[in-house]
């Protein structure tokens, strides 16, 4: 088995939901759920390797006339988000097959979904960025369809639309910067360009390259002032909004700038950009999330704020702040996805996502309530839990700038005032829907949804809390390994950062390397 045999089989896969749906919707879901299961194995058969320092390349002539080769690889950041692809993807399934009503089509919902998986993993694994942006294309057009899925309503078709108009524009973009790359660097191949950034920072199409490739990350990642389009996307079904608009889609432009990194970043230019968008974006969506009724609305801007988040780590341009950044994608992925699932069960279940009528729900639903609540603690940044630790190195690594002179007192403030929006609106979540009083004029009576369709929470409810916990243990070496992927270094600055986690915790983990 090799990789492009888990992406060709995950394009075979998008075909078996529509085959399959004849036989039933248990058939159809556990038929689905086949290809991306033997996918997320081989690639955690591969763990060891990565970790150990192995970079995995794999070549595959498509065109030998032309010259055109198809090519893979795998390395600590594709490994991360392969695992977050295709294990958060098998929990979506597993969720859809209770959400979505048995009068819908879950053959063609599958389908989308499952050619959406394809496109995402070919994104990261992708060693030829040509090979990148046509997966990259594929993602806005399959996020396309299963926003669109529930056609007859206009708001969907709306935000179906909308997304596709801004992360398409996004996407060509995208091209032109990618082809200035190999014109620059003389190859289009990742490993050839990963190597030449002094060639690329010194060369005079450098700022146009990186206006070019950050437009497409932006629009990807709903970055201000492209972040429009990620609430009205929230008109698709909740599987939808739980997997492509909180740990895939929104993150592959968070992808495009980690792997870029090591060539794009470390100058004025790049801080600059990235670093203001990812702070306005931050401020902006947290703002916003505390007068949002709907609870998927909510869920959208501390989404958008969160993504922001990530991009300013990204801009501040230092080691530590990079490593926070993988950290909180992964962290991020776990506690939104898991948030997204709790607010359809409550839809699914209450009738509304309302809340201004979802009052009280503890008394009908307190097991959902409690994962829902711990995923919320996740988010605000609780301690014990998997945001809190993130959150902290982020806070940390906004101290430890200086570039915009006397200004730079602005970031840490800035930052700090977002993360008190960020405890105000999980608080708000939990205080609304949950407790405060009764409910009011609901369409039908809330209760517990079916056994199964709480499973994929409580699994991802479970990695929250043992990631707060036991952080080295759970994602040490995941961490590690993406980290020395972005950075492209050998020794890793984390020594220091974890005797200060050590003192705030009371938590040994000296013995481990992040």
């Amino acid at each position: 088995m090799s990789l492009f045999t888990v992406v060709a089989l995950l394009l075979i896969g998008a075909l078996v939901p529509l085959m399959t749906e004849r036989f039933g919707r248990a058939i159809n879901t556990l038929s689905t759920m086949i290809a991306p299961a033997i996918g997320f194995v081989y690639v955690c058969s591969l763990i060891d390797n990565v970790i150990a320092g192995e970079r995995i390349v794999e070549y595959l002539e498509w065109i030998p006339a032309a010259g055109l080769t198809l090519s893979m690889h795998l390395d600590g950041l594709a490994l991360m988000f392969a695992l977050l692809i295709l294990g958060i993807g098998l929990l979506i399934i597993l969720y859809a097959n209770y959400y979505l009503s048995d009068k819908e089509a879950t053959g063609r919902f599958y389908g989308y979904l499952i050619l959406f998986m394809t496109a995402m993993l070919s994104i990261v694994l992708s060693n030829n960025v040509l090979q990148m942006w046509m997966a990259w294309e594929v993602t806005s057009i399959s996020s396309f369809l299963l926003i669109s899925y529930w056609g007859h309503k206009s708001e969907s078709r709306k935000g179906a639309r909308m997304a596709l108009t801004i992360t398409g524009a996004g996407g060509l973009a995208l091209l032109a910067g990618l082809l200035l790359i190999g014109q620059v660097v003389g190859s289009y191949e990742l490993s050839v360009i990963l190597a030449s950034g002094d060639l690329l920072t010194s060369h005079a199409l450098y700022p146009v390259i990186l206006i070019l490739v950050l437009l497409g990350a932006f629009t990807k990642s709903a970055q201000f002032p492209f972040h429009f389009w990620l609430p009205h996307a929230m008109a698709a079904p909740t599987p939808v909004s739980a997997y492509l608009h909180s740990a895939t889609m929104v993150k592959a432009g968070i992808f495009l700038m980690a792997r870029f990194y090591p060539v794009l970043a470390g100058t004025d230019m790049w801080f600059l950009i990235v670093t203001s968008a990812g702070l306005i974006t931050l401020l902006l969506g947290a703002y916003v999330a505390l007068f949002k009724h709907d609870l998927k609305g909510l869920l959208a801007y501390s989404t958008i704020s969160h993504l922001g988040l990530i991009t300013l780590l990204l801009g501040l341009d230092t080691r530590l702040a990079a490593v926070a950044a993988l950290f909180h994608i992964m962290n991020h992925a776990v506690f939104k996805a898991s948030l997204f699932m709790a607010a359809g069960i409550i839809d699914h279940e209450s009738g509304t996502r309302d809340m201004r009528k979802l009052n009280g729900l503890w008394r009908f639903m307190p097991y959902t309530a409690t994962l829902a609540m711990v995923a919320a603690a996740s988010m605000a940044g609780v301690p014990l839990f998997n945001g809190f630790l993130s959150k902290e190195m982020f806070l940390a690594e906004t101290l430890h700038q200086h570039a915009f002179g006397f200004l730079s007192w602005m970031i840490p403030v800035l930052a700090t005032l977002a993360g008190i929006f960020s405890v105000a609106y999980s608080m708000r979540f939990i205080h609304d829907v949950f407790f405060n009083g009764d409910p009011i004029d609901l369409p039908k009576t809330p209760h517990e949804p079916p056994r199964f369709m709480k499973l994929p929470i409580e699994i991802l409810v479970i990695l929250c809390i043992a990631v707060g916990i036991f952080p080295a243990l759970m994602v040490g070496d995941f961490l590690a390994a993406a980290a020395t992927s972005v950075l492209r270094v050998e020794e890793l600055p984390y020594y220091s950062l974890l005797v200060d986690m050590q003192k705030m915790l009371l938590v040994d983990i000296s013995d481990h390397k992040l």
